[in-house]
């Protein structure tokens, strides 16, 4: 008994496996190359109306931490505390939202655990 094909079969199959590994590795490619952008770049927030500036690199690190020395008060080391991690918490949300947006915009949205 022989085995019938789909209508249209042309048993090309190993070309289309080629093709879509040769997508993923530019795709590749490029989320590393935007990687590589992103992380050098620099993500500022301030808190209390600029009391507190936090300067935060695509990496996640914290850079500079500006505090103005009008808020420097002993009584009230908790509200300065408050603005600080405020302050660095937003800078770390821009770095991470722009990472997220860059590469979504790289795959289509297709999203592979472990592809970035």
């Amino acid at each position: 008994m022989k085995a019938r094909l789909p209508k249209g079969y042309n048993g090309g199959g190993s070309q289309n496996i080629q093709q879509l590994a040769r997508q993923a590795q530019k795709m590749q490619e490029e989320m590393d190359e935007a990687t590589k952008e992103l992380d050098v770049k620099e993500y500022t927030a301030a808190a209390g109306g600029g009391a507190v500036n936090a300067v935060v690199t695509g990496t996640l690190e914290v850079k500079s931490l500006e505090i103005s020395k009008d808020v420097v008060d002993p009584e009230d080391v908790d509200m300065l505390a408050d603005l600080v991690i405020a302050a660095v918490n937003e800078a770390i949300r821009k770095a991470r939202d722009e990472k997220t947006a860059t590469m979504d915009r790289i795959s289509g949205g297709l999203n592979v655990p472990g592809l970035f």
